[in-house]
């Protein structure tokens, strides 16, 4: 795949064994959302890794002194369902970001997303928002959601993604230069139903139990 400045996909040795456990068939309910929130947090460590900070003065018990704080507001913007997992994993490290919700389902005769349902922290225009979705396959639901979120006036956007396709990954970096995605780990390909090769399954039934 043609690299593109935009895109950082990690291959952390840590995010790898957690990825590996992650795929396997054998792994529960419990433990696939556990390693999905880790990942999610490593992730989050990493993309802030260059982000603007401000001064701030600070009183320890000994005395007074100046520090850097993350500038300006976080939203955490998961695409539903299966971007709910990835939630608590930013959260352990912004405990209070503020989270709007997108729903979107995939049809599958034309494999195009279709929005359902949209509700957004008032003022995001103004935040840095953090978009979720475990799976980054064909990218139509990525972009559907970049988009409304641009409509919407932001201007500061990331996507995360526990696992993208490389497909998914040249059409979001294409139609959106300006946002910033963060992949723990590339795939091979998508198969003729959409789905990513290797892949996990369905990271929305893995992480709920509905299959």
């Amino acid at each position: 795949m043609k690299e593109y400045k935009n895109v950082h996909v990690l291959n952390h040795p840590l995010i790898c064994h957690k990825v590996a456990i992650l795929r396997d068939e054998n792994t529960g309910t419990k433990q696939f959302r556990e390693l999905i929130e880790e990942i999610t947090t490593l992730l989050t460590f990493e993309s802030f890794n260059n982000v603007p900070t401000k001064t701030v003065k600070v009183k320890t018990p000994l005395e007074e002194c100046e520090q850097q704080t993350v500038d300006g507001e976080i939203a955490i913007v998961p695409i539903l369902r299966a971007g709910l997992g990835m939630v608590s994993g930013v959260h352990t490290l912004f405990p209070t970001a503020k989270v709007g919700h997108i729903g979107m389902y995939r049809d599958e005769q034309t494999l195009q997303p279709k929005e359902y349902y949209c509700k957004l922290p008032e003022g995001i225009e103004k935040m840095r928002v953090i978009l979720l979705d475990p799976m980054l396959a064909t990218g139509g639901s990525a972009c559907d959601a970049i988009d409304l979120l641009k409509r919407r006036g932001c201007k500061d956007i990331k996507l995360m993604n526990v696992i993208g396709a490389p497909e998914g990954v040249e059409r979001v970096a294409k139609a959106h230069p300006d946002v910033n995605v963060y992949i723990a780990t590339l795939d091979r390909c998508l198969n003729e139903n959409g789905y990513i090769l290797p892949g996990l399954g369905d990271a929305g039934d893995r992480l709920f139990g509905t299959k």
